[in-house]
């Protein structure tokens, strides 16, 4: 009986990429021959549309060959979200996960795989942007934003490291049984542990269209990675509350002087219209920060699937019959 190779499972979502399947599609073909190649494995592709409006999959289903399949989410759930359902229809030795606008180049997939070929110690390998086109304003936020959500933790989020990583069977099992519904998988790569290695890597330009992460996006993402894995935000704005009071304290004790020793009329309404808008402004601020961990809480609480599967389109050689779709 011949024995079984070990299998590479490519992991990679998308939403309305019908311009670059074509492209795309011949990178996975060149890494499927150098994984075969080099490391005597064989590969099977997972992509996970996520909700897209033009004709990607049809696109992806005529170019793909060898053993794959689309999952296609019953509608935009996120890119966080359609990573986890790649997770979910993995069962491979090893899991690659990648875009499919090619800004993720195969030449740095296979120095990740081959990296943790040569240990057998080592159980995840991921790609650490270096940021060389990122304006310093953008580096300079990212880097405080790094700093401030692993302060006081126990694991350390790498900074600049996104879902572009390889990393053993056993592993992506273990973080697909992670199931946040706020998902953050900056925070649940690095929550979940194990021995990881980085490999710094230049994103490549995209293939067409623009990125899908405006700066408000981008803003909402770093507010859910805080509310799902720091704490700081809360002790922050505590901080300043107990910093405002000091400072009322402090200028009470200061009018209170003026008029015992000197006789200086107690200001009026300039003073206490201040006071009124700087302290309802702060617990504004502070309703607002309290309302969206309690919404985080509220999220998870819910007995609600994290995303559902309209169908998935298996190829020849797929985990699936031929030409079918799985409800």
């Amino acid at each position: 009986m011949a024995e079984l190779r070990p299998t590479l499972d490519v992991i990679a979502p998308f939403l309305n990429e019908a311009q670059s399947a074509a492209a795309f599609v011949a990178l996975l073909d060149q890494l499927e021959a150098a994984v075969s190649q080099r490391f005597g494995m064989a590969m099977h592709k997972i992509l996970v549309d996520d909700g897209s409006q033009d004709d990607g999959v049809e696109r992806f289903s005529r170019a793909l060959s060898g053993s794959w399949e689309i999952v296609r989410l019953s509608r935009n759930f996120g890119k966080e979200v359609a990573v986890l359902a790649g997770l979910d229809r993995s069962r491979g030795d090893m899991v690659l996960i990648m875009d499919a606008d090619l800004q993720h180049s195969m030449e740095i997939s296979l120095t990740m795989i081959s990296e943790l070929v040569k240990d057998p110690e080592l159980d995840v390998v991921y790609a650490q942007n270096d940021r060389r086109e990122a304006s310093w304003r953008r580096s300079q936020l990212a880097r405080l934003f790094y700093s401030l959500i692993n302060s006081s933790q126990r694991f350390d989020i790498p900074e600049n490291a996104g879902d572009f990583r390889v990393m053993r069977g056993a592993v992506a099992r273990a973080v697909a049984s992670l199931r946040d519904k706020r998902r953050f998988n900056k925070g649940l790569f690095a929550w979940a542990g194990f021995r990881q290695k980085a490999v710094p890597y230049s994103p490549e330009d995209r293939a067409s269209g623009t990125s899908k992460w405006s700066r408000l996006n981008l803003l909402a993402f770093s507010l859910e990675g805080f509310t799902s894995f720091s704490v700081i935000p809360l002790r922050l704005i505590s901080l300043c509350g107990l910093i405002a009071a000091f400072a009322g304290a402090l200028y009470g004790a200061k009018v209170f002087f003026e008029v015992i020793f000197y006789g200086i009329a107690v200001p009026g309404y300039p003073s206490l219209l201040v006071a009124v808008v700087f302290l309802g402004g702060f617990n504004l601020a502070l309703l607002g920060l309290i309302g969206e961990y309690v919404w985080v809480t509220l999220s998870e609480s819910k007995d609600r699937p994290i995303y559902i599967v309209r169908d998935v389109v298996s190829g020849e050689f797929g985990r699936g019959k031929p030409g079918t779709a799985e409800r």
